[in-house]
């Protein structure tokens, strides 16, 4: 049996070394001309960002499971979203949580991002609401719609839904988290860097098995390409978490404790018992 961290850290041990003295480097050309100074750096030191309608190139400090450092040539404001993109397909959708220095701290949405039409969107969730939380759903008879959930504006209102899955690969296998999914692939957060172009299978449990190939590995995120494309209504048949009130921030999301989260429940969540209407 192939042992699933031998075998990573084995390919990626000869690096290590490498990225301690590239990073210091990295550290020491920011302290002197961050905007004027030549840059020689990997790709894996980059990253591309959608602010305010425009696609960015940013530099990439730091990656975790609940956010990212970056620097970039933008003036946000706190709360203000940014798509991070670490690979080809789908981003991250975060929100700016600090400003400090020229770099900034960005959180992670927490649910999982369901990549569909709008119909589709809703139909699933209620489907996965009445699978696998009846309890949540009223006996009451159905009265007026409320207006903020009326379906022309449900994109402005999140959903507390996060899916995990299993990765089957090298004969062990590794819970993961479904940051967002659509019929061609997943972006996922295994915090542990696949090799890319690794052929592997993802099991959603009663949602099915899924053979996928890695098309891009960093930062402990990846992102999976579908053998054959995925039919998102299955997603209901498995049982989601529902977002934790409370969430533990990486340390370098620390410098702001006392602001709430834009994905705390309080920011335009609706609960599952609107989902299920």
């Amino acid at each position: 049996m192939v042992n699933f961290r031998s075998t990573l850290n084995g390919a990626q041990a000869s690096a290590s070394a490498d990225g301690n003295s590239r990073a210091s480097k990295l550290d020491d050309r920011r302290t002197v001309d961050r905007r004027g100074a030549v840059r020689h750096r990997l790709a894996r030191d980059m990253a591309t960002i959608g602010f305010d309608g425009a696609m960015l190139e940013a530099d990439l400090v730091n990656v975790s499971g609940g956010g990212a450092m970056i620097e970039a040539d933008i003036s946000p404001r706190l709360w203000d979203r940014v798509d991070l993109y670490l690979g080809e397909g789908s981003p991250i959708e975060c929100a700016v949580r600090w400003l400090r220095g020229g770099r900034i701290g960005l959180e992670f949405a927490h649910e999982t991002q369901i990549e569909c039409a709008p119909e589709e969107h809703d139909a699933l969730l209620r489907d996965t609401v009445r699978r696998n939380f009846p309890e949540t759903i009223s006996d009451a008879p159905p009265g007026e719609p409320e207006p903020a959930f009326d379906i022309a504006r449900r994109g402005d209102v999140r959903h507390p839904l996060i899916w995990n899955g299993v990765i089957k690969w090298q004969d062990e296998a590794r819970t993961v988290r479904l940051r967002n999914i659509s019929a061609s692939g997943v972006l996922i957060d295994a915090q542990i860097d696949f090799p890319e172009g690794s052929e592997l299978t993802l099991d959603l449990g009663k949602s099915g098995q899924y053979a996928a190939t890695v098309g891009w590995s960093r930062g402990g995120q990846a992102g999976l390409v579908f053998k054959t494309p995925f039919q998102l209504k299955a997603l209901a048949a498995a049982r989601p978490e529902v977002t934790a009130p409370r969430w533990k921030r990486p340390a370098h999301l620390d410098r702001c404790l006392d602001q709430p989260s834009p994905w705390a429940s309080e920011w335009q969540r609706r609960d599952l018992s609107d989902l299920a209407g």
